[in-house]
């Protein structure tokens, strides 16, 4: 017999069993019965039972218990489902308000249980999306899409432990923030010790300051995961962030849908390769901040000027070679944006510009 009793299961389980039990009538053997249909003998010996006993049809019987000591009474499970009914509560409110007005003292999850057996489940809400998020393959002109990531470089995993404790021992910056143009490439960077809104503000500003010096005038969709450095995912304060830092700046903030990083999945990758072609092979001779931001200007300058990419729609090209095919002028300093510690300019920006975070989230507490 070439098909095994699991198999014969899932195409149809009474069926199944009957076969095994007629295999076991005609051979009367369980072990070899089986040895057949590559099952246990216990599995031959509880249909062969059942059979017996006058259950011919071989259904699968109720598990439900004999008797459940703990279950909720009728009553209450009637109050649960008026009260329900009268308030339009969920499970946790429910289980307050039942505790409050009839000293029916019940768990969330007891409410929870009432309800889905009795057919009241809650619909999930819909996540709210701010601003649609864009693939890089549907971006036409340069620098209409940014993807923007933080790169945690303190990562023992991709670092091993030996540089990861020269970067703790060096007190070199820990993060790395990536602005990743969505066509081309291109890349600039900056560095902060810590993560902070600020930060990111300031990091935002530099770049599309840096655009605009030379003369690229195009809307920019500043592209990035649900981070609190990025503004986190309160509405209205995405809104406020929006309307106050990136608007002015012929930008607009955007956000991929949570879980889905494959919508910035270009500055992902990338920091593969800072991993693999700085952090490692550099930095355990860098023995200061300076040094650092030495070698990051470097690698910028590799990066978006030699380095071939291959990725679609490059063929081996440089990012500075490849903004050059789509009819951008410009000169090769325009690629090297000079690296920062954003910690050490980032209040002083907020203060000097007039926008004082730490005011603005005082005055709503």
């Amino acid at each position: 017999m070439d098909i095994s009793y699991r198999k014969a299961c899932t195409m149809n389980k009474e069926e199944a069993r009957r076969q095994v039990v007629n295999t076991y009538l005609a051979i009367g053997n369980i072990s070899q019965v089986a040895l057949l249909w590559h099952t246990s003998r216990n599995v031959v010996h509880k249909w062969v039972r059942r059979f017996e006993e006058g259950d011919e049809k071989l259904k699968d019987r109720s598990r439900r218990p004999h008797s459940s000591p703990f279950k909720t009474s009728e009553d209450i499970e009637e109050k649960v489902l008026e009260a329900r009914k009268r308030t339009g509560y969920g499970r946790k409110r429910l289980a307050w308000y039942l505790t409050r007005t009839e000293g029916i003292t019940l768990s969330h999850h007891t409410s929870r249980h009432i309800l889905n057996r009795n057919g009241f489940k809650g619909k999930r809400r819909p996540r709210k999306v701010f601003y649609p998020a864009f693939w890089a393959w549907e971006v036409k002109e340069p620098f209409s899409l940014a993807q923007v990531d933080v790169k945690d470089i303190l990562d023992k995993g991709a670092l091993g432990t030996k540089i990861w404790t020269h970067m703790v021992r060096k007190r070199l910056p820990r993060f790395q923030w990536t602005f990743c143009e969505g066509k081309t490439r291109l890349r600039f960077l900056a560095y902060s010790r810590e993560l902070s809104l600020a930060n990111g503000l300031c990091f935002m500003f530099l770049v599309v300051s840096w655009l605009r010096r030379y003369e690229i005038d195009t809307e920019i969709t500043w592209q990035t995961d649900w981070g609190e450095e990025f503004g986190g995912s309160n509405p209205e304060k995405l809104v406020m962030l929006d309307e106050r830092y990136y608007r002015p700046l012929g930008a607009h903030l955007a956000k991929i849908p949570k879980g889905r990083k494959g919508y910035n999945g270009r500055v992902e990758r990338s920091h593969r390769s800072d991993d693999e072609e700085l952090y490692i092979p550099f930095l355990p001779n860098v023995q200061n901040e300076q040094e650092f931001l030495e070698k990051a200007v470097g690698w910028e300058y590799f990066y978006n000027l030699v380095r071939p990419h291959y990725g679609k729609g490059m063929n081996g090209k440089a990012p500075f070679e490849k903004l050059k095919e789509l009819g951008y002028d410009l000169p090769e300093e325009f690629t090297l944006l000079p690296p920062v510690i954003l910690d050490t300019i980032s209040t002083d920006w907020l203060l000097k510009t007039g926008n004082d975070l730490l005011a603005h989230y005082k005055s709503n507490l």
